[in-house]
């Protein structure tokens, strides 16, 4: 089975699409597929492309053994809608240029990421060219996605897109979905031929590492995107995690990031310290130096289950959810933390003085054996690559 990946988002960058699109690939070639990438130049999520990347149009390289076809776009981290779209709509567009490539790898399968949703038209071409089927992964629906973050209204654009979405499914041979929620919005359309590829998370790499010290303050941390989708920057604002008897640890970038570290420069006695830029590998070493894992959304987004959940509970990190949705009934179906709404900050105070005094033993193990088992990405791999070799 020979199948090329069409994403805007992959390594060497950070963040979870790029995590799972790796391992998913790294999962598959290891179970016979030959597998090939095409994608962006590294931009994510800086809004800039990276310094050695510059200057390029198209860059032929191989990764971790993978061989990957990059192209230019136009980069942007803008919080404007405009300037996202063109991000998007550029990288559609160059990425056509990969027709050669697609043809050359005679492709069985052509599996695009969305959104962007434009990126799909992109991969419908590319596989008629390459004579491959399109599989399209759905890692956020689009546009309802945008409908509920604020960025779209229901007018003309948001009805030409659900268009475009319906055209897309329908010339798809299967569509992957990265929750249930996604699964059956999909399937109550009429569009039977879906999978439930959850993010999961790679076990392996947190099964020997040792949980912290139950000792002094117990210590929150939140590892990702620094964007108003999160709310990190309002959270810091809002609480005084020394008054909590509690120590709060961010790690990542985005749109915040600057404006964070001004803040907490500014407002050292809050029990709140921020640790940078995590690379994949340093991921599992530094989750399991702390007690609980806050994972905030400002809004409910249908279908959207962050992948924070998989690698705290990997690591054995008890849950404070701050949102509602698929990702809010994982956490208290499986008794994996605490859950309140989004903005709640009286409700979420209360969690955070539950964590302070809570037995963190079976909570630890709770986590590790979901992690172990239901949400273990090299097992859900395997079921990937037999749902794939039926199309």
């Amino acid at each position: 089975m020979r199948i090329v990946l069409l994403t805007q988002y992959y390594r060497p960058e950070m963040g979870a699409p790029q995590s799972r699109l790796f391992e998913m690939l790294r999962g598959l070639k290891a179970l016979g597929a030959e597998v090939s990438v095409v994608t962006a130049l590294p931009n994510y999520p800086e809004g800039r492309i990276f310094k050695d990347f510059r200057g390029r149009f198209a860059l032929r390289e191989e990764r971790d053994g993978i061989a990957l076809l990059r192209f230019w776009l136009y980069a942007s981290n803008s919080r404007r809608t405009l300037p996202r779209i063109l991000s998007m709509l550029s990288f559609s567009f160059t990425a056509l240029f990969a027709w050669r490539f697609c043809r050359q790898k005679q492709p069985d399968l052509l599996v695009v990421e969305s959104p962007p949703l434009t990126l799909a038209l992109t991969a419908w071409l590319l596989a008629k060219i390459s004579g491959a089927r399109m599989v399209t992964n759905v890692s956020d629906l689009w546009p309802l996605s945008a409908l509920e973050l604020g960025a779209l209204s229901r007018g003309t654009l948001y009805r030409a897109l659900e268009r475009l979405e319906h055209f897309v499914y329908r010339r798809s041979a299967g569509i992957l979905g990265q929750s249930q929620e996604i699964v059956t919005y999909i399937r109550e359309r009429g569009f039977g031929q879906t999978f439930l590829f959850r993010n999961g998370v790679d076990y392996a790499r947190f099964r020997s590492l040792e949980p912290a010290a139950d000792q002094g303050p117990r210590k929150v941390v939140y590892a990702g995107l620094l964007g108003v989708a999160q709310g990190i920057l309002g959270l810091c604002r809002a609480l005084n995690f020394r008054e909590l008897g509690l120590e709060f640890h961010i790690y990542g970038a985005g749109a915040e990031k600057e404006e964070l570290e001004a803040y907490l420069a500014e407002h050292p006695e809050r029990g709140i310290y921020y640790g940078g830029v995590l690379q994949r590998e340093e991921i599992p070493g530094v989750l399991v130096q702390h007690h609980a894992a806050l994972i905030p959304l400002t809004k409910n987004i249908y279908g959207a289950v962050p992948s924070k959940i998989y690698e705290a509970m990997a690591a054995g990190l008890p849950i404070l959810f701050s949102g509602e949705g698929e990702g809010a009934r994982i956490v208290a179906e499986n008794d994996l933390g605490w859950v309140n709404r989004p903005g709640d900050l009286a409700a979420l105070k209360e969690n955070f003085a539950r964590l302070a005094e809570a037995d963190l033993a079976a909570m630890r193990s709770r986590c590790r054996h979901m992690a172990a088992t239901a949400f273990n990405r090299p097992v859900q791999v395997q079921a990937l690559h037999r749902f794939l070799e039926t199309l």
